[in-house]
């Protein structure tokens, strides 16, 4: 039970200050509280006591905290207030002693690097104010009993968690906690198997006595876990065998689990900090956590620190200005300590006299550069010999640490790896390796990225054992390994490792690592390897967006000009999508070198440039945003110059993009120079607006242009622009695809006037505009004037009806060029077909296909077409899918279809409500039809019934049928079966299956291949 030394009060001092009346008061209440156990079976010796002798049978019978606990509450029923108050500061000075200790241990967080006590914070008190218990403003109701603070390496987040720890100590939080514990994952891992109590009493294992009062008020409880992400455990233990007793001996990750899973003090407030790569599985522990996104140094700070690390403002923004145009590298800066990492670099440079441009070049660099700049080069006749076994022992922790996910090594993991700890104290006095300051005798690189640089430099180490850049006998992987997709979902930090290693591929580099080292390196090796690596898809065109963005970004790391060209020359088409600035400084390099390239689709998502971005409305933000597209507008000017520089490039796909004013202007100018081969252009859905009326004045002129599409253009001027580049004398503009744009009627007769001018037009889609009948009317106008070129016209979608049909009719008979028309999904009806059919009967009219489509055409259309292909007619495909003619409708086709008159090579009925009853009267018109040489009759319920009369037909080998589309159900065994037959017996009939959405499928539109 409790002595007299575990008492935070002395209880006979304060008792001897009671009268006889008192005292017997002070028994009273004692009586009227709940007694613990050990009391119960000692109330005579409590009613004979005095006071040194009570306080004597409470010590020794009863808990410490209960014996605090009823002293003061009894002393405040009794008017003693003066003794409670006594009682009371002498307990405050205990949690006091624990203030204590806890102020001293997180006090040195400002100190651990330079500079970090002026910038941090700010940082953290920043961060503090997203974090509900911090922020009185956030407090209007219940706050989350989780908290997470996610974030990438070194940005804040154990600062911010230490900052916490350290305000409790300062009465900051002390109203909202009466507790706080701060639990260390890199610790917890030195840590065996304790209870509970133990493990959160470890700062003062005097502690422990107050833990049943800490249980009594858990809600009064924050536990801070740092480091989620460096927790060692074996998968599922922190599910496994949880319990809430915290009396128990438990392994760590089963007394962690029980806290996280809240069977450990369900009501107590927890805050996490972790990598992202961990959340997923921190989530399947914790339930409905806030996440707190902590970014480190913002853009400002950054500036900010720089202004403060250089003496002179000049070199400070010159530094900045150097570290702001690698996008990679700027994004690094959020990491306070990459700050320091590059103010160090280039300000030794500056010191020097020397350019500090190319240091800030790529990542690989700059980190070579901070390595190289912590030991001076030795004179070329003795190089330093001593560097070699330090250098590769410190390389090879930093290989396995990151392969394991390890960030804190201790004297175990050293001598498992066979490193000794003389190799690494050479590196604890130059900023690179150095002692951890949270776990006594283990080590850590100052920054996650320097540990990721020497992962690299191991694998162009040269030595026998890694020679496959790996060895079985560490948890190392290969280079294949390194660079799999697989791994690297599993592990991100290999992803940087993987940048790294391309970056040493640099011969420069490898010679300044070798003249700073005195390490012979092993390049060459590791070149055939990434270079097979890279040709293993050398017969595919390069469209996934991950995959291309990996390659950019390794290639760029490189910087060898040689081994980029050697890797993407063979590349014939490429998908770009530039989602951030980095995309384009990457791909503005790599492109240069893709001499084969013959395709080109680009993607750029919203945020690349910020010019014409609306959401940009203060002048200041309007101004950031001009200073973010200075910077990046000079690589956008290299990648765009591919298209004069490249006279294989002859294709290129612009979608769904947010280009800018400047951007559009740099693209087009690029477009119209002299030497750009580009014979297909797609421009689909791109902002802003007014970019399609500045790329066709680009047009203008280009003898190369063949074909054009624009989708999605509002603005109503694009349409006019359009149209001086079709008068152009040099235009060969052969297909033109204008989809979802807005014009007015006026606009299309416009158009329609300039298809009279030019004579290089022949294919025309306008599939999706508002062009209505008033708008056929023009186009028919030039369709009947003997110098429109139009050979293939689609006005699908075009909110037509059957008025329009007498001016197309009329046209037909006229126009001696037009071979296909598509007038698929307008309201035609069987009227409008009546008045095609009186066009299309004149001996004169040379149309072959016509695709009619979802028109609203039932078994009287049908009629009309029939009698039109029972007589002599050009017409050889006809599309009727989606109509709903039925039966009765296939049986005026048949009729046709049994006339050797009849041409017709290609019938598409899908969906048009046929039956099995249908089809005896169609396998007969096969058996003598000796034209049709494709039938679609997909999306019609035939039934097995169905295809077996018609199987009859499709047996002979005497049947011209070459193509039949069916709804085939991959379940029924007898159709199965049947279909078999019908295929051996005839092998020169091929049966497919078909589409299971009508509407995307369209058999004869794919005539018109754009």
């Amino acid at each position: 039970m409790a002595s007299s030394m575990q008492l935070d009060f002395n209880l006979q001092l304060l008792l001897e200050q009671l009268d006889q009346d008192e005292l017997g008061k002070f028994k009273s209440l004692l009586k009227a509280l709940p007694l613990p156990s050990e009391l119960q079976h000692i109330p005579q010796k409590v009613e004979v006591a005095d006071g040194k002798q009570l306080a004597e049978i409470l010590i020794d019978n009863c808990p410490g905290y209960w014996v605090e606990l009823v002293t003061i509450q009894a002393f405040d029923k009794m008017g003693r207030w003066d003794l409670a108050e006594r009682a009371k500061d002498e307990l405050r000075s205990k949690e006091d002693k624990y203030r204590s200790i806890l102020k001293k241990k997180f006090w040195r967080i400002w100190n651990f690097w330079p500079g970090a006590s002026e910038n941090f914070p700010v940082v953290t008190q920043r961060y503090a104010q997203l974090i509900p218990f911090c922020n009185p403003k956030m407090l209007a109701g219940p706050f989350p009993h989780t908290v997470v603070l996610q974030g990438a390496a070194g940005v804040g987040k154990t600062t911010l968690a230490k900052k916490l720890m350290l305000d409790w100590t300062e009465d900051t939080l002390t109203q909202t906690f009466k507790y706080t514990f701060y639990l260390c994952c890199k610790e917890l891992n030195q840590v065996g198997t304790c209870t509970f109590a133990e493990l959160i009493s470890k700062d003062w294992p005097e502690l422990q006595d107050a833990i049943p009062e800490v249980l009594a008020q858990p809600q009064k409880v924050l536990f801070i876990i740092d480091g989620f992400d460096e927790l060692r455990v074996p998968s599922g233990a922190l599910i496994r065998d949880i319990c809430g007793d915290w009396k128990k001996e438990k392994p760590v990750p089963v007394l962690l689990g029980s806290l996280l899973k809240r069977k450990m003090l369900p009501e107590a407030t927890l805050l996490i900090t972790t990598r992202p790569w961990a959340l997923r599985e921190l989530r399947l522990l914790v339930e409905q956590p806030l996440i707190v996104e902590v970014d480190g140094f913002l853009e400002l700070d950054r500036k900010e620190y720089f202004l403060k690390h250089f003496k002179d403002e000049g070199q400070a923004l010159r530094a900045f200005d150097l570290m702001r145009s690698n996008v990679v590298l700027f994004s690094m800066g959020s990491a306070p300590l990459v700050c320091w990492i590059v103010c160090s670099c280039l300000g030794l440079q500056m010191e020097r006299g020397e350019d500090p441009t190319l240091t800030c070049q790529t990542t690989t660099s700059l980190f070579l550069r901070f390595l190289c700049s912590q030991f001076t080069p030795a004179p070329v006749p003795c190089p330093r010999r001593y560097l070699q076994a330090p250098l590769k022992a410190l390389c090879l922790l930093a290989a396995q640490g990151v392969w394991t996910q390890t960030l804190v090594f201790d004297e175990e993991d050293l001598r498992r790896l066979g490193v000794e700890e003389e190799d690494v104290c050479l590196f604890l006095d130059k900023n690179i390796f150095q002692r951890d300051k949270d776990c006594e005798g283990c080590y850590c690189f100052i920054h996650l990225s320097v540990q990721q640089f020497l992962a690299a430099m191991f694998y162009i180490l040269g030595s026998k054992e890694e020679e496959d850049g790996g060895s079985c006998q560490w948890d190392i992987g290969g280079v294949e390994k390194l660079l799999s997709k697989e791994e690297r979902l599993k592990n991100p930090s290999l992803i940087q490792v993987g940048y790294f290693l391309f970056g040493l591929l640099n011969k420069k580099r490898v010679k300044e690592l070798e003249t700073t080292f005195g390490c012979q390196m092993s390049v060459e090796a590791k070149r055939k390897v990434l270079k097979c690596k890279i040709k293993s898809n050398k017969d595919k065109p390069l469209s996934s967006a991950t995959s291309i963005k990996e390659l950019f970004y390794c290639l760029y790391e490189s910087q060898e000009e040689e081994f980029v060209e050697d890797a993407v020359g063979h590349f014939k088409e490429i998908c770009l999508y530039l989602k951030d600035k980095t995309d384009v400084l990457h791909s503005s390099f790599c492109l240069k070198h893709c001499q084969n390239l013959q395709k080109l689709l680009l993607h750029v998502e919203k945020g690349v440039f910020l010019e014409n971005d609306a959401t940009s409305e203060s002048d200041s933000e309007v101004k950031r945003s001009q200073s973010d597209d200075q910077h990046i507008l000079p690589f956008w000017m290299d990648l765009c110059s591919i298209f004069g520089t490249n006279s294989n490039l002859v294709f290129l796909d612009i979608t769904e993009s947010f280009l800018s004013n400047s951007s559009v202007r740099i693209l087009c100018e690029k477009i119209n120079s002299a030497n750009c081969s580009l014979q297909k252009v797609v421009l689909k859905n791109i902002f802003p607006a007014d970019a399609f009326r500045n790329f066709c004045l680009a047009f203008s002129g280009q003898e190369t242009l063949t074909h054009l599409t624009i989708q999605g253009s509002t603005q109503d001027d694009m349409l006019l622009s359009l149209c001086e580049v079709l008068k152009h004398p040099n235009c060969n503009l052969q297909c033109l695809r204008l989809e979802s744009c807005s014009a007015t009627t006026q606009q299309w007769a416009h158009l329609s006037l300039t298809l009279q001018i030019n004579e290089s037009l022949t294919c025309l889609n306008l599939t999706s505009n508002e062009i209505l009948d008033e708008g056929v009317k023009f186009l028919c106008t030039t369709l009947t004037d003997p110098k429109c070129s139009l050979q293939r016209l689609l006005l699908e979608n075009c909110h037509l009806t059957e008025a329009c049909c007498k001016d197309l009719s009329s046209a037909l008979i006229v126009n001696q060029r037009l071979m296909y028309l598509s007038l698929a999904k307008n309201k035609l009806g069987d009227s409008g077909v009546r008045l095609l059919c009186e066009g299309l009967s004149y001996p004169d009219c040379k149309l072959q296909t016509l695709v009619l489509s979802c028109c609203s055409v039932t078994e009287v259309g049908c009629n009309h077409l029939s009698k039109l292909l029972q007589q002599k007619s050009s017409l050889t495909h006809l599309d009727l899918g989606l109509n709903p003619i039925g039966v009765t409708g296939l049986m005026y086709l048949c009729e046709a279809l049994k006339e050797p008159v009849c041409d017709l090579k290609y019938l598409m009925l899908w969906a048009c409500a046929l039956t099995p009853s249908g089809c005896m009267e169609l396998s007969s018109a096969l058996s003598t039809n000796k034209s049709l040489v494709a039938l679609d009759l997909s999306q019609n319920t035939l039934a097995c019934g169905g295809i077996k009369v018609l199987g009859e037909t499709l047996r002979l080998q005497t049947c011209s049928l070459q193509t039949l589309r069916l709804n085939i159900d991959e379940s029924d065994t007898e159709t199965q079966k049947l279909l078999k037959e019908i295929r051996e017996s005839n092998p020169q009939l091929t049966i497919e299956s078909g589409s299971p959405d009508p509407r995307k499928y369209r058999r004869s539109s794919l005539d018109f291949l754009f």
